[in-house]
């Protein structure tokens, strides 16, 4: 093989290689932070352009839907709703503070992150376990009859 020949042959597994890394980095991307809650992400929720927008923003779910000091993780829209007390309703970014994964779990008033277990107070965001050090942001929503929006 002449020196040309060989050049091009590691040029060609370089950019294999290369892809084949972006493919596996695009992958666990997606498995510490992307896809949905285990009900689809939006638990039967109109989606954002499905016709439910009014002024108050799109609606995420019917209050019903939300379980008393539980909540609901809708990933298309990057938030958590709960309802800590019986007719309170708070929303948090879903993001975890501590490296960006999605939230997943919510019940028995606590968030809960499954890449590194930090876990959140369902009624403040605020962390109450694992590395994560700083709450969840707080995402306006309104309450309008049964329906909750995203402001």
């Amino acid at each position: 093989m002449s020196a040309t020949q060989e050049h091009r042959s590691l040029l060609g597994r370089r950019t294999v290689v290369a892809a084949v890394g972006a493919a596996g980095a695009a992958a666990a991307l997606t498995a510490c932070g992307g896809g949905s809650d285990e009900k689809g992400g939006s638990d039967g929720a109109e989606q954002p352009g499905s016709g439910g927008e009014q002024q108050g923003g799109a609606v995420l779910a019917a209050t019903a839907d939300i379980p008393e000091g539980g909540g609901v993780v809708f990933a298309a829209q990057k938030v958590v709703v709960t309802q800590p007390k019986p007719g309170e309703f708070k929303a948090f970014s879903s993001t975890c503070t501590h490296q960006g994964c999605a939230v997943k779990d919510v019940s028995a008033g606590t968030i809960t992150c499954p890449c590194h277990n930090s876990t959140f107070d369902a009624a403040t965001g605020s962390p109450t376990g694992g590395p994560a050090t700083q709450p969840l942001p707080a995402r306006e929503i309104t309450v309008e009859g049964d329906s909750i929006r995203l402001a």
